[in-house]
């Protein structure tokens, strides 16, 4: 079935940041459990498997938000020798990947972060949903998740 109607906009945005902590210490706390301890509103509810573990298909949902119910999340890679995360997330209205990569900085004890985030729209809401949440998410080039991060580092 043709669909003159509709067509699917991909965005995306990618911005790298330093967090003061080794690359051991820093790449976990991407994890979605891990999350809790720099984002205290972070709270994902585990699907699969039965422990809070990370690894590809690990599932979980968190609540949604502009009338969206819920997000349903999913490790699509886990790379933890090469420090890097993804995670598909999903709506009824779009999906995206969000994309973590930590490495080392120079040879000091901080690390960089490179994050992506890939927005699909699924229909129209979604596309300007996605539109809206990029410029969002990024509005401060993820420098509130290097604060958070630090701060989290400094009280370790």
């Amino acid at each position: 079935m043709k669909n003159d109607i509709f067509k699917a906009e991909k965005v995306s945005r990618t911005e790298t940041f330093v967090v003061s902590g080794k690359i051991e210490i820093v790449f976990p706390l991407f994890g979605a459990f891990e999350e809790r301890k720099w984002e205290p509103t972070w709270n994902p509810i585990l699907i699969y498997p039965s422990e809070e573990v990370i690894e590809e298909g690990t599932t979980f949902k968190t609540d949604g938000r502009d009338d969206e119910t819920e997000f349903l999340w999913r490790v699509s890679k886990y790379e933890k020798d090469l420090h890097l995360i993804q995670y598909l997330v999903s709506t009824e209205n779009r999906y995206w990947t969000i994309t973590v990569k930590c490495s080392k900085y120079n040879n000091e004890d901080k690390t960089n972060v490179t994050v992506t985030y890939t927005f699909i729209g699924l229909n129209i809401k979604g596309n300007e949903l996605n539109k809206v949440h990029i410029q969002s998410m990024y509005e401060y080039n993820l420098k509130d998740w290097a604060d958070a991060i630090n701060k989290y580092l400094k009280t370790k």
